[in-house]
Formats: C-alpha cells, sequence, structure tokens
C-alpha cells in the first residue's frame, strides 16, 4: 500500500510552497495537480514521476471530483507514493476534505500538509492586513459561491458585523453578498478591495467601496480568481502596498 500527500501549494507565488511540500513533491511516484498550482513547482518532481492534470474552471471541470477521488485511491493501493497538489490550503475551499475522507474509507495512509491561503496573502501582498489594533480584531472567511443546499446556512446577519470580510469565489454573486451586507447593517461606505490573481506577477489590486462594489467590478473589469477584502483595513493599502506586480496598460489601476 502507498500514501497519499494532500498538499496545499499557496495561492499562486511558488516560493510560498513550504519546505514539507516540496519533499512530498520529490518523493512522488505520481503527482495530481490543480490548474491554480504554477507549473514551476513541478520541476521538483523526480525523473520519470507520473503527472496527473486536475484542472478545473467554473462550470468545466477537466477531471471530475469524484473520477480524482478514485485515482488518489487507485494509485495508492499500486503501492506508489501520490501527492495531490492544491492551490491554496487544502482544507480551505479547496475539497481537501472530501479527498481526505475518501482515503479513510478506502484505508489508504495519507498527511495533510497545509498551505498558505489565498484570503491571507493575496491581502498581505496588497498592503491589506487583516487585522489591524485600529481597524479590526475580528475575521471571517466566506465562500462567496456555495452549494444551494448551503444557502440558508450563511448567517449574513452575524458576518455583516465581524470587522474583515474576506470573500473567495464571489464575483459572480456581487450582488447578493453586496445586498446581504447593506440589509443587515454593513455601512455602504465601508471600504473594499479586489484583488485579482493574488501573489502573482498578474496580481491586480482594485479598492472600492461596499456601495461601489458592482460598478467598481463593472468599470475595472474583475474576474475570476479574486479576493474581495470588506473592512476599515482596505485603508492601509495606500500606505503599506509594497508588492510591484506586472502592470497591465489596459487597466486604469495598477
Amino acid at each position: 500500500m502507498g500514501k497519499v500527500y494532500l498538499v496545499g501549494t499557496g495561492p499562486g507565488d511558488p516560493e510560498l510552497l513550504t519546505v514539507k511540500g516540496v519533499r512530498c513533491i520529490q518523493e512522488a511516484d505520481v503527482i495530481l495537480y490543480d490548474r491554480l498550482v504554477d507549473p514551476m513547482l513541478l520541476q521538483y518532481a523526480k525523473q520519470g514521476a507520473e503527472l496527473v492534470y486536475c484542472g478545473k474552471k467554473p462550470r468545466h471541470h477537466s477531471v471530475a471530483q469524484e473520477t480524482i477521488n478514485q485515482l488518489l485511491v487507485r494509485y495508492a493501493k499500486e503501492g506508489k507514493v501520490v501527492t495531490r497538489l492544491k492551490g491554496g490550503d487544502p482544507f480551505i475551499y479547496g475539497r481537501g476534505a472530501e479527498e481526505a475522507e475518501t482515503l479513510a474509507k478506502a484505508q489508504v495512509a495519507f498527511e495533510i500538509v497545509p498551505g498558505i491561503t489565498a484570503g491571507i496573502a493575496a491581502p498581505a501582498y496588497a498592503g491589506i492586513p487583516l487585522t489591524h489594533r485600529r481597524y479590526g480584531s475580528t475575521i471571517a472567511f466566506v465562500a462567496g459561491h456555495v452549494c444551494e443546499e448551503n444557502e440558508e446556512k450563511l448567517k449574513w446577519e452575524h458576518i455583516a458585523n465581524i470587522d474583515t470580510i474576506v470573500v473567495y469565489m464571489g464575483i459572480r454573486r456581487l450582488a447578493y453578498i453586496q445586498q446581504q451586507l447593506l440589509r443587515y447593517g454593513r455601512s455602504p461606505h465601508t471600504p473594499a478591495a479586489f484583488i485579482f490573481q493574488g501573489t502573482t506577477e498578474q496580481q491586480r489590486t482594485v479598492v472600492s467601496t461596499l456601495e461601489n462594489l458592482i460598478k467598481t467590478a463593472q468599470k475595472e473589469r474583475i474576474q475570476n480568481p479574486a479576493i474581495i477584502v470588506i473592512g476599515d483595513v482596505v485603508r492601509l493599502h495606500e500606505t503599506i502596498s509594497w508588492f510591484r506586480p506586472y502592470c497591465n496598460p489596459l487597466y486604469s489601476q495598477c
């Protein structure tokens, strides 16, 4: 029986991969990797390692999740060391828990190797600290796109009162997110920021306010993958923004 490593590779910058993550790649006989995993990380793979692309785009999956689960079990039962590379952290909106459940049921040995999630790293690269003594000490990570059966489980009346709100996968549901936060009392003047392709050379940060979220997204042509940060901590972007990515002249803000 082999073993499976579920490895978080971070949000985009290949240098944010952990030392343990590098070792897992080096030891792997088979590597299954996602769309948001930087291809540079595959250079650590040993000669002869099998590389399996499992990329997923919104509404289009090159490999279904069930198939990925089955591949992990199959390769491990063939006695191979399997490294599953996932963008960000496996247990934060990465479906790593589902894969771990499958492996546990199949009695396959596995380890979880945490990664830096985009909700922390992208704001940091944009000069937006998620906590600050003057601006807030509470944080909420929210999935902007959830399964229909989980829609009612999002307690927006509580989320709206948290100092800093970080939204993953929220671009397609901006109107709904904005409506819920305003409905439950969040000030329309609350600073907000879109961080596109965080920690990569294509990173772009656009600052707005809660009431202007939709207008700004349309004007600046914001698209996925992007993190949305809502809260007073966004005010620090202009002061401590340090990362200077490639600036696309097509955009008005870089």
